[in-house]
């Protein structure tokens, strides 16, 4: 089990340094009207943005290993804390000023986490069928046009709407990665879950983008950390029978409320919030 809890660490280190540069150059490309398919095709020509992608493609492939035998709500958590991450890197290469708040909830993050990974218990792949799996695609089909909804409202409402339906596609990612019983080429093909993770990640990454170009880094990224932890952790308890080692129930809910707390308080590190901080990351370009 400790590679597995290494391995949320290592994702939750790949995703904060990689949210950092696409938040950059998300903010560097023009803005569209409504939720702009286009976006990724203009990000995909940015230094940093190719990089991020592929520190995302290792941070996945760590949280890939992570939920093959620990509970959603574990590596959910771990996942959320990526934003400790990169405050902590933004207090140390960028020069940005952590209050004592902020550190408070970094410490609060990490000590969530070691409570978390003390109280899991052993898990295998959840064994659910293909109607579930089917399910599971359909809710990300909801999840896609639900975006484009939401995507027309305008303002700081627009961009927390976005950042929910955002998390929800990177909750069912999680979700998808956890009920998948092969990864064998072939198995992954007709696996219904292997389409929920590619679908699940497209949808929640335009939506995201959009979402950082439109309002708040800080309201928007603590709706995408509320609905990527809370829902599959609900769905991991409730379906899946993710469960804690006997007699750690309360240790595992309290590390869980004190990880994605502390991560909400660190929202604003979603991307760099001021202009010489944009300046500095720009140098990645």
């Amino acid at each position: 089990m400790i590679w597995s809890l290494l391995g949320a660490i290592a994702a939750a280190v790949c995703f904060g340094v990689a949210s950092v540069m696409q938040a950059v150059a998300a903010r560097s490309a023009p803005a569209g009207e409504g939720v702009d398919l286009r976006l990724l095709v203009r990000l995909v020509g940015q230094v940093p943005f190719v990089a991020g992608l592929g520190l995302d493609l290792l941070g996945f492939l760590a949280e890939l290993v992570a939920l093959r035998s620990l509970p959603l709500f574990v590596v959910q958590a771990a996942v959320a804390a990526n934003l400790a991450v990169t405050a902590v890197v933004a207090a140390r290469v960028l020069h940005t000023r952590l209050s004592a708040r902020e550190w408070i909830a970094v410490a609060a993050v990490c000590a969530g986490l070691a409570m978390l990974g003390l109280a899991s218990g052993h898990e295998n792949p959840a064994a659910v069928g293909l109607r579930f799996r089917f399910v599971l695609l359909g809710c990300v089909a909801v999840i896609g046009v639900a975006g484009i909804v939401v995507g027309r409202i305008r303002g700081e409402a627009g961009s927390v709407a976005l950042g929910l339906v955002a998390g929800l596609g990177f909750g069912f990612v999680a979700i998808g990665a956890r009920v998948l019983t092969s990864l064998s080429p072939l198995d992954l093909l007709r696996d219904p879950a292997a389409y929920v993770v590619a679908s699940g990640g497209l949808v929640a990454f335009v939506f995201f983008a959009t979402a950082l170009q439109r309002g708040s880094v800080t309201t928007t990224t603590a709706a995408v950390v509320v609905a990527e932890t809370v829902v599959p952790a609900l769905i991991g308890v409730l379906l899946l029978g993710d469960r804690t080692r006997h007699g750690f129930e309360w240790v595992a809910v309290v590390g869980f409320l004190m990880a994605v707390a502390g991560a909400l308080v660190l929202a604003r590190f979603g991307e760099p919030a001021t202009e010489p901080d944009l300046a500095r990351a720009g140098e990645f370009s």
